[in-house]
């Protein structure tokens, strides 16, 4: 399942990204296979022994996938027993982009781990993520959801910062609208 940045930019805004962010679900059977699908002359691969270390870790197990060439950086996260991962997993959006069909995280996984990551100290690009997802993509949210794991995994501040600001902008954007042009104004000027 993409999630991060990348599919921030599905539901949001397009902006640069240094890395893919990749929630895997690996049983022990398929770590021989994972690796061996990633030529060692071609990418990092974290070694077997690293995987399956992390594959123990009920939460926060990951590892990283380079392409040495490019140096392009996949940060794999490990399904595990996460419950916002279990959770979104159940939820993937499946996008056809270039004949391929992407597996994509629903947008209130991304906004909760966008506010999980801030709140953890994380740079100010995931707030903009956020109110991006929430510009363009908020007829497709589950706001009850998204507001009871806030309340629950006390990111409720966080959230209604950056619901407040989109708020904001939509008010100021109906003001726009309810504004009568300059010829408008001019002629009820003249008329009064």
């Amino acid at each position: 399942m993409i999630t991060g940045s990348a599919a921030s930019i599905v539901y949001g805004d397009p902006r640069l990204t240094h890395d893919i962010d990749i929630v895997l679900e690996l049983g022990p059977s398929d770590v021989m296979n994972f690796v061996a699908a990633f030529p060692a002359e071609e990418f990092y691969v974290a070694p077997v022994e690293v995987i399956r270390d992390q594959m123990l870790r009920s939460e926060r197990g990951h590892f990283n996938l380079i392409h040495l060439q490019s140096g392009f950086n996949a940060d794999i996260y490990l399904k595990g027993e996460n419950e916002l991962h279990l959770w979104g997993m159940e939820r993937i959006k499946k996008i056809e982009f270039q004949g391929i069909t992407l597996s994509v995280a629903p947008p209130e996984y991304v906004i909760l781990r966008k506010l999980e990551y801030y709140k953890e100290g994380h740079p100010d690009k995931h707030l903009t993520d956020v109110k991006n997802i929430l510009k363009n993509s908020y007829a497709l949210l589950n706001i009850p959801f998204i507001e009871a794991y806030c309340s629950a995994h006390e990111l409720s501040p966080l959230w209604k910062k950056v619901r407040s600001a989109k708020t904001a902008r939509l008010k100021t954007k109906s003001k726009k609208k309810t504004r009568r042009s300059p010829a408008k104004r001019k002629a009820r000027r003249a008329k009064n």
